[in-house]
This record gives structure tokens, sequence and C-alpha cells, in this order.
């Protein structure tokens, strides 16, 4: 009966998915799912469990996704702003001693980028440390990154832009010879190469996202990966109320010692499932969006290819405009995994960035800025402590003259030239 009940589901979800989007008719946006009547069947199959919190579906999800990004742990959380969270928060916990990060202990980041990279750093009372970016390939300032480094500095962490990875194992060799952590936020990355290996795999700790617009998704959902078996059980904690038992969802006893042990002052044999050794969350995930996870997780590599294929299509179609639009570089031993197609205007526009996407928009052509564009200049920061080392003038170049659009695994050939030949009429207009 199961089975039956599933492929009428699949037969039906097929015959009710929207057909392509017609470019000029339909506004093509700069990202969104991709989904198939697998995905849902996926999800109804997990509903009929009845097992609604993490289960069978998340374990399943963690192992595989692990192998896909070279990496011997993942923990699934509700988003990737929480997955940047917990892996903060896992460096805070006492567990690790002296090299515990504390209040008031400095940390380097980018300007440029999206808030919950940075906001970790303040919600834990440390001082976050901006440095500036590089033009056009968004990978930090390598020089500024070791001009920032000071006694107080800690920790480095830092986000991938829009798929094109900066070079992490040239930062984690950084980290290392500072006896600094480094955590990887790879939510706009997955897919994309260092030298030959994952985005993530260099780092201490590395967070993915999930949310519709990424690469692939759970509807909501984040992952913290780690090859440090210590650092997996201190972020499985903080994800999980901040117990110190680590037997999973719906199991009790697994180290044999449930009513036997003795923590500080509570009386012997305390039930260690209600044992908290971190100021924690519960940030888990439901089984139904891992099982939607689980069935994207298929499709990945096929997404990738085409996120990067649309790219360089419309690389292609637009290299005759280089004068006054500067696209994405990519520095060598770095393999991006495409999330959106970053332009510059450069100063022979003559025209501002508010007249190029109204005209694309009104097109019905998605576009977004590069995130927070100047994350100093933004209403939430006003007030905090932080050190600043540059003037952040790529920054600020970035927060006047970027923007992007879309390269989603929805969007093909039709869509790219239609979207190149509207800014080149938007170019001709303003010759």
């Amino acid at each position: 009966m199961k089975d039956q009940i599933l492929s009428s589901i699949r037969e039906h979800i097929k015959q009710q998915l929207p057909g392509d989007l017609r470019a000029g008719i339909d506004y093509l946006p700069v990202s969104g799912k991709v989904i198939d009547e697998h995905d849902v069947a996926s999800i109804c199959e997990s509903a009929m469990d009845m097992w609604f919190t993490t289960g069978r579906f998340a374990h399943d999800f963690e192992k595989e996704f692990a192998k896909v990004m070279e990496q011997e742990f993942c923990l699934l959380v509700n988003s990737g702003s929480s997955a940047n969270l917990v892996a903060f928060a896992t460096l805070t916990s006492p567990d690790l001693g002296d090299k515990a990060l504390k209040p008031g202990d400095e940390v380097i980041t980018v300007a440029a980028g999206f808030p919950t990279t940075v906001n970790p750093i303040f919600q834990h009372g440390c001082l976050p440390v901006f440095i500036d970016v590089i033009q056009d390939s968004y990978e930090p300032n390598y020089d500024e990154m070791i001009k920032a480094i000071g006694p107080k500095t800690k920790a480095i962490m830092i986000a991938h832009t829009l798929g094109n990875p900066y070079d992490s194992k040239r930062v984690r060799e950084i980290c290392d010879k500072h006896n600094l952590w480094f955590i990887e936020d790879c939510c706009d990355a997955v897919g994309a190469k260092v030298h030959g290996k994952s985005v993530g795999t260099y780092s201490h700790l590395s967070t993915v996202s999930f949310y519709p617009a990424h690469h692939l998704t759970m509807g909501e959902g984040g992952a913290v990966l780690t090859s440090d078996r210590k650092l997996k059980k201190i972020a499985e904690s903080f994800r999980d109320w901040g117990r110190d038992c680590w037997c999973p969802t719906g199991k009790d006893n697994t180290c044999g010692k449930r009513f036997n042990q003795d923590f500080a002052d509570l009386p012997h044999g305390y039930d260690h499932k209600y044992v908290y050794r971190h100021i924690g969350y519960n940030l888990k995930i439901s089984d139904m969006q891992a099982a939607l996870g689980l069935s994207q997780l298929k499709k990945l590599n096929s997404f990738i290819d085409i996120r990067n294929k649309n790219f360089l299509i419309l690389k292609e179609r637009l290299k005759d405009h280089e004068e006054v639009l500067s696209f994405a570089k990519t520095h060598e031993g770095l393999s991006p995994s495409w999330f959106g197609f970053p332009i510059r205007l450069t100063k022979k526009a003559k025209f501002k960035r508010q007249d190029i996407i109204k005209y694309l928009e009104s097109k019905k052509i998605g576009t977004r800025l590069l995130f927070g564009g100047n994350l100093l200049k933004q209403p939430l920061y006003k007030n905090s402590n932080y050190r600043v080392v540059s003037s952040l003038s790529v920054t600020d170049d970035i927060m006047e003259n970027v923007f992007w659009i879309g390269v989603y695994p929805k969007l093909h050939e039709d869509h790219l030239n239609y979207m190149a030949q509207t800014i080149s009429d938007f170019l001709g207009e303003h010759a």
C-alpha cells in the first residue's frame, strides 16, 4: 500500500509541476528551489513514518552529506544562520580549556557579507576585526588578515562569496602559524573546491545552508561540519539543549552509564539525559526536512554543473561590455560552484547601479545586491564595538556598484540569452 501511495503521489506531483519560465513574460528570479515529484514523495514517505523530529532520514543525510563535503561529521540544524551560531558557540566551550573563546577575544572577519556570519561574534561578547576583500574575486584581503592579527586575536570566521571560494588552505596556514581557530561559512559555496579539496575541509568547523536559494534545499535547514570528534561532540551539545548526554533522539542509555555517574553538585546517578554542560539551544530539524534534503542530494552534482555552465554562458554573452561591467575573477587553484553572477560597474559606466537594476526588474529579471554591502554601515552594528584594519575601500565600492543576477538550475540558455540581451540593450541606451 505504501508503494502504491508514493507512486500515486509522484504521478500527481509530476502533473502539477509548473512548466518552464518564459523569458520576458515570467519573472526570472535570481535563485529558488528546483523540486520534482521524487522530492515530494520523499517528504510524504517521511510523514508516513509518523516520526516528525530528527530521525532516520536526518541520520542518513548527515552520513551522506559528510562524504560529499569530505568531512567526518555532519550535524543538521534548522538554518545556515543557526549553523554559524552553533559553530561559533562550540569554540566557547570550557571543554576547550585555554583555547576557548572568551568575551573580549578578537575574531577576524570581512565587512562585505551577510550579517549572520558576523552576528555570533557579537552575540558571544567577542570583538570582530573587519578587513577588506579583493576586488572582483571577493576573497578576503590576505595581507590585511595578517596585519589584523594581534595579541587578542583568537579566530577567523569568513564566508565564501556567491560560490567563488577564497583560499581557505592559505587561511588555515595563517591560523596554524598564529594558533587561531578557523570557521568557514560555506553556505553559498557547496561543491566549490580549494586546491582539489572541498570547501570546509581546511577549517576546524564549517557551515552550510539549505534555504531554498541555495545549492540544495530542505526548505529551511543548515549543517555544521567537522572532522574533529571533540568539536563534533561539543557542537552537538549546543544544538541539543546544551545537554551532556549524546544519545540520539528517541534513544536511551547508549553509553550504558545513564544512572551511575557523578556530576559536580548533582546527586549521584542523576539521570544523564538531564545533565546540561553548555548554555545551548534546540536547533534540530524535522525528519521531513531531511527527507527532502536526502532526495535533493541525489541531484546536487547536476545542480552544480548547471550553475557553473550558466555562469560561463552569461560571461561569454556579456564579454563585449567589460569596459563598463566587471565580472567575477577566480584565482588559480580555486574552483567555484556559482551561487550567482556578480557584476560590478566600473568607473567608465555613465549610469548608477540603481538605474540598471530598475531596468532589469522592469524586464522581469531578478537582481540582488551583494547582501549587506559594507555591514558596518548597516543599522544593526551602529552602537556595537569592533575594530577595523583598513579603509574598506573595496567593500564600499561593492556597496555602491555591485549587483548579481541568477544562474540557478531552473534557468536555461534561452533565459540567459534574454538576460544578456536585456543588459546589452540597457548599455546601448546609456552609451
